[in-house]
């Protein structure tokens, strides 16, 4: 029975998060345990340009009898603009990691340029420290603020995007700009579904349309960051256009309010047509 169906429970899914194979403040595993604890029926793990949690998810999910969806979250551009494009059910992940760890080796340089750089800018921090921090994840600025906040050069990750990271400011590196056609084709290659995240305000019909011309499978309707009114569009223009709906908490670790897992009560019904378009492909070779 799917969620809103005549008398049916209701079925919850969270179709975005995160674990410390990226940038995540809990485990892959304890990451299941949450959405576990929540009620959800599945949860989809999406790290930052990483699939290195999904065994561990697995694992955990079988023993707690809910569903993991194999995920990503690949950062491309869009012109200059930087966006976000969720790789959902992936299947053939091989060469998908291939192109993961070119992406994790051109983030470590990225990050060894901003350490020289702040070290000129009398704001040093080690890399070993850095490293430490991203752990096994994909390293991102967030853990070089991290560093700069333990090595008392700030007084929160906020004021280290502003002074130093932060687009424009003097430790800023741009990283590898993989272009959102390239990054449909990834996740397409991996048997995946390639969903826009979180398109706020932008989600105009015209961007949706642009997306949907490269290959784009849906948009995320439901996020932390959406408006009432974003989420009433975008699940219209979803609708209209034929793009599948899909949603999340882009939890990292929160406990409470809407980024933590479950916040955004996405029904199981929209992981329900997800499959359903997933197996369509299977069979035809195509997505309708």
């Amino acid at each position: 029975m799917t969620a809103g169906a005549p008398g049916a429970t209701a079925r919850w899914v969270d179709l975005h998060a995160h674990s410390t194979a990226s940038d995540g403040a809990l485990s892959p595993a304890a990451m299941v345990g949450a959405a576990h604890r929540a009620g959800l029926v599945a949860l989809a793990l999406t790290d930052h340009d990483s699939v290195d949690g999904l065994p561990e998810a697995a694992r955990a999910a079988r023993a707690l009898g809910i569903a993991i969806v194999p995920g990503v979250e690949l950062s491309a551009y869009e012109g200059a603009r930087e966006v976000h494009i969720l790789g959902l059910h992936l299947s053939e992940i091989e060469e998908l990691e291939r192109h993961l760890t070119a992406l994790r080796s051109a983030r470590r340089s990225r990050a060894e340029r901003i350490v020289e750089r702040l070290a000129s800018l009398h704001a040093p921090v080690e890399l070993d420290r850095v490293l430490a921090i991203a752990g096994p994840g994909a390293i991102g600025r967030p853990h070089i603020a991290q560093a700069l906040l333990e090595a008392g050069h700030v007084k929160d990750r906020r004021e280290a995007f502003d002074r130093f990271l932060g687009a424009g400011r003097p430790a800023f590196f741009a990283k590898h700009r993989l272009t959102m056609a390239e990054a449909v084709d990834m996740i397409h290659q991996a048997g995946g579904l390639a969903i826009l995240a979180h398109p706020g305000p932008q989600g105009t019909r015209e961007r949706l349309e642009r997306f949907k011309s490269q290959g784009g499978d849906g948009v995320e309707v439901r996020h932390p960051g959406h408006t009432p009114e974003d989420i009433t569009r975008i699940g219209a223009l979803a609708e209209t256009l034929r793009l599948l709906p899909s949603g999340g908490s882009d939890c990292h670790g929160a406990l409470e309010g809407s980024r933590c897992l479950g916040g955004m009560q996405v029904p199981g019904e929209w992981l329900d047509r997800q499959v359903d378009r997933v197996r369509e492909r299977a069979t035809t070779g195509r997505v309708a």
